[in-house]
């Protein structure tokens, strides 16, 4: 049976893509991670449903120890998820899935589909400035008025998570330190947003380098290509139908930017930390109140 545990949260994601090579010279440049080939797919269990399903593990900390293959892994929702699916994450072992969707957000995708027996742990986010850029940007979106997708939204988005989300973000690291929880998912809907900033600190405490960081988010602009792609070309035909114009006359810079990751998208996360706590080291402990005996049962559980 599943564990439930209701919460109010706040609905927000980011899509990103990198488009097939026909397409590739209409798009803007993509960032991709500098180990793409290597690591993308190695990463990646692969799902029907779900195509942005990773492993956190296997990435090198600054002390020269790894993280851990198999035991953690973020991911989009999951209530598409297929039979076989279904099995695959049986044959991996997920004992727990964390969700950081709101209960609206849950009645319009629907449940996770989950092998039986995985206990399912809801963790919303709240905060009424995000939810307010949420609402920006899908109204944007829905009207083809992508004017008010400001260029600096993701990294803003990261930023206000980084409080918004102190508790469930605490409790992510607490859950993940914990054997009789793993292996473990966390997701929001896309697997951007909500769950890129929970990776940022979880990896962040194990000791891994920045620039790793970066490169894991990136890796989002990977495994969801195709299905941004066909997102972007929704979202052209209607704004071209809705005002009776050519698809190639709609202006999609404004929203490509919103589309498209950046490493520095990401950064949003670190620099609120340093701003408010000094670094993202201190942000762990002093904003999400992880002691050093906790930092140090995680590190054990989750190194080799």
């Amino acid at each position: 049976m599943k564990e439930h545990c209701i919460a109010l949260a706040f609905g927000t994601a980011v899509l990103a893509a990198c488009g097939s090579p026909d397409q590739a010279a209409d798009r803007p440049e993509v960032e991709q991670p500098a180990a793409v080939t290597s690591a993308a797919p190695d990463r990646q269990v692969e799902l029907e449903g779900q195509h942005n399903f990773r492993d956190v593990g296997g990435y090198e900390t600054a002390d020269g120890r790894t993280v851990k293959r198999g035991m953690v892994y973020r991911s989009g929702q999951l209530p598409d998820l297929t039979d076989e699916d279904v099995k695959r994450l049986d044959s991996i072992g997920i004992r727990t899935a964390i969700t950081f969707l709101v209960p609206k957000e849950i009645e319009r995708y629907g449940e996770d589909r989950l092998p039986e027996g995985t206990r399912q742990v809801y963790l919303p986010i709240t905060g009424e400035l995000a939810e307010e850029l949420s609402l920006q940007a899908g109204t944007a979106i829905r009207t083809g008025d992508f004017s008010a997708l400001p260029a600096d939204l993701n990294p803003e988005f990261h930023r206000l998570l980084l409080e918004d989300g102190r508790e469930e973000y605490a409790a992510v690291l607490r859950a993940a330190a914990d054997p009789s929880n793993r292996p473990l998912v966390y997701h929001c809907s896309h697997g951007i947003h909500r769950t890129g900033t929970a990776t940022a600190i979880l990896l962040s405490a194990l000791g891994v380098p920045w620039e790793t960081i970066r490169e894991d988010y990136l890796l989002s602009n990977v495994y969801r290509a195709e299905e941004v792609e066909a997102e972007l070309e929704r979202i052209k035909a209607k704004v071209a139908s809705d005002r009776e114009i050519p698809p190639d006359d709609v202006d999609m810079t404004n929203v490509e930017a919103f589309y498209y990751l950046e490493g520095h998208y990401i950064d949003g996360a670190l620099e609120k930390a340093v701003e408010e706590y000094g670094s993202m080291e201190a942000y762990i402990q002093d904003g999400l109140g992880i002691t050093d005996e906790e930092l140090d049962r995680l590190r054990e559980e989750l190194l080799e």
